[in-house]
């Protein structure tokens, strides 16, 4: 049988063989021309039943071959017979007929009614004429799901006669698809048909048959085979078969083998264009646009670029262009696979808020803490995903505005100034430019951001989650120190106690010159002394204090005293373990979808949920080894992390007038950095390669952003921007890959999920988090540290910079076959990417200093 791949009953008639590519002799090529030219051929033929197509195709054959009646009649029979087909059985069918087989092989108590009848060898079993109607075992087919919505089937009739003299050929296309009965596999309409029967000194009807289905199976003939109006023009669709045809040499290759189905196809329009792709010139191509032939990675540039001249005219044409599909961006949500996609980025932005939120508390005297960061990342997300014009941006905190923040806490401490108050005015500067980059449509420089500058940007974003996520694990070994020194065969001398001495000198003063010090007190904790011993003027005291734990020891004023204090368990060592088993987990489940085992669905299934599975089985894991790992920590009170700040920043009275006017230049830089921030986001996200139905919204999404600044500069939040690799992660996150596919055939990449509802979600979850604190505790930060690694590792395969760069390191016959190979030289190639590759390290080092906040101009 054939969808796209052949696929052979294997030896046994017991399985179907995998898919592989159709291996053909070119005589059964030729054979095949042969039939058709002097076969019968009837086109458009209009009939309704199996039997009366065999009657008019047997009656429709050339004069020279004309058969007689009562030859007629027999071969009729014999078309007419039930064809036996190899149905795909599933793994209990399997196992119940074993069963069954077993049971007959011992002859034991079996019923006779579960058996079926045998037939003494040499004897063929009665078989039936064709039903007129579908039978339930072709409803009931499960292979019909992998046939494509819309297909038709085509039959091809192949055979050996003995009663015929010379062969029989015929080929049918009917005007319209007709269902057969029980003639196919599945229930399916049919359209073309092929018969060639022969004597038995031939021996070539099956290759020949072979020749037809792959034929039929082929896209362009199929096109040729449906609008042929003559006998000549199925000639002409095999003559341009044979031009594509590719001959293998006898002798270097073996005819056995079975060629797997490739990863990717040519497309039909592309197997017709006058200068295939292989054929043009090899000469200096340009590499940028080799690589976008490879991969297109720039948005379309129509109208969401294109300038009006009209203030706000560009806002308008996205409002206009999105107001349509505001609708289904909730409906669309209603899949399963958009709940593991909430889950997956809510426990990834919830990192990301508490990483940041405490790195802005270090940098800002906690003026800017977690808390802040949560209620921030909440709001803005919420209101960003409602109102923009790209909702599968996620906000976020990043890099370059935690340093801007940095600085302008220094600053406004060395010259006495209110910090928020400061930061008030510089946002409400900020919004105040965004809006007039809106108004004259500044977005429309998105069309120059070239492929360059955005892989760079993906790049070093990329690296900064890895390097963060490496950094807070490495962070873990002084938090939780290794235990070199430990040896297991000097275990007997270790030990630790509570040393009190501090707290008996205080009790001896007071009982010496009866001036008694302030004495820490002592709670649930009991003094043990010898009886009869009392405490007298030059005797050592005792300096222990029996079931102490530790923390009762240093808040009780004493401290630890022994060989084995400072030993804590591995937790350093369990931590790796974890962050480097979710990272794995994770791209092991990812790629479970392509996996051999179990069904599709099932892969699919885990696959979508790949994430949160890795993230509960980490969990597990940590709560069965009971070590104290360091956990998520959620602020669970909602009042400012400093208890000087309120919830409402006014604009006058703590700093003098100017400051608002002073605020201007600051404002410009963070203007620049915003814009380009989101911008190149923007763009990223927008790729073509995406495939994305519901456009972009470069405008409207500069100015939520922009209207955002005055709401959370007023409140004393951070700022936010779209976050690049959370960005692209959610995006992965939502893929739709066809439901159907021939075997053999891999799923096609249909394009994202566009909706509103997942990102909603995620900022709800996180607004209601405070309330979660109880859940969210038991989660080990490890698990999550994998997780950023897992984003940022994916992120950086996703752009084509990542696959040059390795080439860097392969040898020239190890380089796979790309298309940006074929057409620039190899030095080239390796020119770009060194020049990428230095520019990104400079802009690392830049990072990496308090020039960082300019990077984006850099970009």
């Amino acid at each position: 049988r054939w969808i796209k791949f052949e696929e052979k009953v294997e030896d046994g008639g017991e399985r179907w063989s995998t898919p592989h590519v159709p291996a053909l002799s070119l005589h059964s090529l030729f054979q095949l021309r042969t039939c058709l030219q002097n076969g019968a051929m009837l086109l458009d033929l209009d009939a309704t039943s199996f039997k009366e197509i065999i009657d008019k195709a047997l009656s429709g054959q050339p004069e020279e071959a004309e058969l007689q009646p009562a030859l007629r009649e027999r071969l009729a029979a014999l078309l007419l017979l039930q064809p036996q087909h190899q149905p795909t059985k599933s793994l209990l069918q399997l196992l119940a007929e074993l069963g069954l087989s077993l049971c007959r092989g011992r002859k034991a108590s079996c019923p006779i009614r579960h058996a079926p009848t045998a037939s003494s060898p040499g004897q063929s079993e009665p078989r039936t004429q064709l039903s007129k109607t579908p039978l339930k075992e072709q409803l009931r087919n499960r292979f019909k799901k992998k046939v494509p919505p819309g297909a038709e089937a085509a039959h091809i009739a192949v055979g050996e006669v003995e009663f015929l003299e010379k062969p029989l050929a015929a080929f049918i296309r009917l005007r319209r698809g007709v269902s057969l009965g029980s003639l196919a596999e599945v229930s399916l309409p049919s359209r073309f048909l092929f018969i060639l029967l022969g004597p038995p000194k031939v021996k070539a009807y099956h290759e020949v048959g072979r020749a037809m289905a792959t034929l039929l199976a082929d896209e362009l003939f199929q096109r040729v085979a449906r609008q042929a109006e003559h006998r000549e023009d199925l000639i002409a669709g095999i003559e341009a078969f044979l031009d594509e045809l590719i001959v293998l040499p006898p002798g270097k290759w073996d005819p056995s083998a079975r060629i797997p189905p490739p990863s990717h196809l040519p497309s039909p329009r592309r197997r017709t264009a006058v200068h295939p792709l292989d054929q043009q010139p090899h000469g200096n191509g340009d590499m940028t646009a080799a690589g976008d032939r490879a991969s297109p990675g720039h948005p379309a540039s129509g109208e969401e670029l294109e300038r009006t001249g009209r203030l706000f005219g560009g806002l308008l044409r996205d409002i206009r262009r999105k107001a349509v599909w505001y609708g289904s961006d909730f409906s669309d949500a209603l899949h399963p696979q958009c709940l593991s996609a909430v889950l997956y980025i809510y426990l990834a932005t919830v990192t990301n808020a508490i990483t940041f939120g405490g790195m802005l508390g270090d940098a800002t005297a906690n003026m800017q803490g977690v808390l802040e960061s949560f209620l921030g990342t909440a709001f803005a997300g919420f209101v960003f995903c409602l109102f923009s014009g790209q909702p599968l941006t996620i906000l976020s905190s990043t890099g370059p505005v935690l340093i801007f923040e940095r600085l302008l806490f220094s600053f406004s401490q060395d010259h006495s100034l209110d910090y928020l108050e400061f930061r008030l005015w510089i946002g409400l500067w900020v919004a105040f430019f965004g809006v007039v980059l809106v108004a004259t449509e500044a977005s429309h420089l998105v069309r120059y951001f070239t492929r360059f500058t955005e892989e760079g940007f993906c790049a070093l974003i990329s690296l900064i989650f890895i390097y963060d996520s490496l950094k807070k694990m490495l962070s873990l070994a002084d938090a939780f120190p290794i235990n070199w020194q430990y040896r297991l065969d000097n275990v007997t001398s270790y030990s630790c106690t509570c040393n009190l001495r501090r707290l008996f000198n205080a009790i001896l003063t007071c009982l010496t010159t009866l001036h008694c010090p302030p004495l820490p007190s002592i709670q649930s904790a009991h003094l043990f002394l010898p009886s009869g011993t009392a405490l007298e003027p030059g005797r050592a005291p005792p300096t222990t204090l029996a079931r102490l734990s530790r923390t009762q020891c240093l808040d009780q004023g004493g401290h630890l005293l022994g060989t084995s204090c400072q030993y804590v368990p591995d937790v350093t060592l369990i931590s790796f373990l974890l962050f480097g088993g979710t990272f794995l987990f994770c791209i092991a489940l990812k790629r479970f979808r392509s996996s051999r085992y179990f069904p599709v669905g099932v892969r699919k299934l885990v696959s979508d949920f790949a994430v949160i599975l890795a993230i509960l089985a980490s969990c597990a894991v940590d709560a069965v080894l009971g070590l104290e790992t360091p956990k998520l920590l959620v602020p669970s009170e909602l009042k400012p992390t400093n208890p000087a700040r309120g919830w409402v920043v006014f604009p006058f009275g703590a700093n003098p007038w100017w400051v608002c006017l002073v605020s201007v230049v600051p404002a410009v830089l963070v203007t620049i950095l915003i814009f380009m921030d989101q911008q190149i986001t923007a763009v990223i996200l927008n790729r073509r390669e995406y495939k994305l139905q519901k456009g972009a919204g470069f405008h409207l999404d500069l100015l939520c952003v922009s209207l955002l600044m005055v709401i959370t500069s007023v409140t004393g939040l951070p700022w936010y921007v779209s976050a690049t690799v959370i960005s692209l992660a959610h995006l992965e996150s939502l893929r739709k890959e066809s439901a159907t596919s021939a075997p053999g055939e891999h799923p096609e990449f249909l394009g994202i999920r566009e909706q509103r509802l997942t990102g909603l979600a995620v900022f709800i979850l996180m607004g209601v988090s405070v309330f979660m604190a109880p859940v969210l505790k038991h989660i080990p930060m490890p698990v999550l540290y994998g997780v950023f690694l897992h984003m940022g590792v994916t992120a950086l395969n996703s752009i084509q910079l990542t696959d040059r760069a390795r080439l860097l390191l392969m040898p020239a016959k190890h380089q796979p076959d790309l298309a940006y190979l074929r057409h620039v030289p190899l030095r080239r190639v390796h020119l770009f990417t060194v020049i990428q590759l230095l520019c990104l390290a400079l802009l690392w080092v830049l990072k990496s200093t308090v020039a960082a906040i300019i990077f984006p101009v850099m970009v």
